[in-house]
């Protein structure tokens, strides 16, 4: 036991070590003459680039077709051009490139890791320009498309975790654009045409929606040639325009759907934050210790140790272009259901009412600053770390001082944000499974 103890000890402390010793990698930025946002961090070592083109072209822009960017992107790499879906694996396993796509709640993607090596890296993006300007949305591909995700869509209806998701997002949401699953439902799907994802492709696949992000070992003038390239074979276009404010809801009722099985899966929360949310820091240190760092959080310790109700209980704050949801989950045994809940938001709302101790708060910022260094330990995590940073219009600096922010949060600033946020008084609560009769 002593040994485990201090083995763990050495691996906190290196941690830290590693984290205050990280030379954390500056970011370039520049628009296009077409008005292309391009984010670059050049690094030095294997020959690799990853590449990653983000636009706002999400589910929340799904208007009411719901599945309509999830279907689109899922089927930019089954045809481009001459290209049938074998012609472009077989390019990219030639060189050795990998190119992928996917879509969530704010934005859409199209991925590509490549070798340096020029005649290569030529292949591959002229591969990916095709994928990104002239998708074939073939009848045959789009139909296979649909009929998986109508069977992913039936699928989600037999799974309680599934159903309380969605549930949860509709009651907190209401009519906006956030209140919908990325892969719609069988009732929106089934309609969707072929000239429908042509249109929303000509729409949102355009160089003033389009953020380009390139981390690897290339200069800066391979950069800007690269940028140019991936996007010359889209219209300019225009960005879209801001989502709506979601409207709060200050007399949520409870949702309750019976499902046959022996646990019942339960959310409880509301309206969070948004990603340039002044208060993110206080908020995401507080949430830590509230839900976010697994056994030894608030919740997990009062909901699973002391009584035994769950496997886990968490809770976290899902930050948006807008406001996003902060959620409490469980999934407990039918008998237990109603108590683990109120147990829940109790916790939750001492929280609010006393914010963390000072042992709490020192080890929440141990725990997070430790492992800061392994999201920026490979090209992809360091892509992916950017994307979100020139997607959501953070700092250039947001890696710099992330540290550094995170040592700053005090207890009152916990204390105040989250007074401010959370009301547990007024937290929408749904739950599926066998306590609902």
């Amino acid at each position: 036991m002593f040994a485990k103890r201090l083995s763990r000890c050495f691996f906190l402390i290196l941690l830290m070590v590693s984290a205050q010793s990280f030379a954390v990698p500056k970011i370039e930025h520049w628009t296009t003459a077409r008005g292309g946002r391009v984010y670059f961090v050049p690094t030095q070592g294997l020959p690799l680039v990853d590449v990653r083109l983000v636009f706002d072209a999400g589910s929340a822009r799904d208007g009411a077709k719901f599945g309509l960017a999830a279907l689109t992107s899922g089927l930019l790499d089954t045809g481009a051009g001459e290209w049938d879906a074998d012609a472009i694996a077989q390019r990219l396993e030639n060189v050795g490139a990998n190119l992928g796509t996917g879509a969530a709640r704010d934005s859409a993607f199209v991925s590509l890791r490549s070798l340096t090596h020029p005649e290569k890296l030529g292949v591959a993006l002229e591969t990916a320009k095709e994928v990104l300007a002239h998708p074939r949305f073939d009848q045959k591909d789009l139909d296979r498309e649909k009929s998986r995700t109508l069977l992913a869509i039936k699928q989600r209806g037999e799974e309680p975790d599934e159903l309380v998701d969605i549930a949860f997002m509709k009651a907190l949401y209401g009519d906006h654009p956030y209140a919908h699953p990325a892969e719609g439902f069988t009732e929106t799907v089934q309609p969707l045409t072929r000239e429908d994802l042509v249109d929303f492709h000509k729409r949102m696949y355009v160089v003033k929606n389009a953020i380009v992000v390139i981390v690897g070992d290339v200069k800066r003038a391979e950069a800007e040639s690269m940028a140019d390239n991936l996007l010359s074979g889209l219209p300019d276009g225009e960005a879209q325009p801001p989502l709506p404010e979601p409207v709060p809801n200050k007399a949520p009722e409870p949702v309750k759907t019976a499902f046959p099985s022996e646990q019942t899966h339960v959310l409880a929360g509301q309206l969070g934050m948004k990603v340039n949310d002044p208060d993110y820091f206080a908020l995401y240190v507080g949430n830590h210790i509230l839900g976010g760092s697994g056994l030894v959080s608030r919740v997990s310790m009062e909901v699973r140790e002391k009584r035994g109700f769950a496997y886990s209980a968490y809770s976290y704050f899902y930050p948006q272009r807008v406001a996003g949801p902060f959620e409490i989950g469980l999934q407990t045994r039918n008998d237990k259901a109603e108590e683990a809940v109120q147990v829940a938001i109790k916790t939750v709302k001492d929280f609010v009412e006393q914010g963390p101790t000072d042992k709490e708060l020192e080890a929440s910022k141990q725990n997070i600053v430790g492992g800061f260094v392994l999201r920026l330990d490979s090209n992809q995590k360091l892509t992916g770390e950017v994307a979100s940073i020139a997607f959501y219009n953070r700092p250039l600096d947001y890696l710099d001082t992330f540290t550094q922010k995170v040592q700053a949060v005090t207890q009152n600033d916990i204390k105040r944000a989250f007074k401010a946020r959370i009301d547990p008084d007024h937290l929408q609560t749904v739950l599926v499974g066998g306590a609902v009769k």
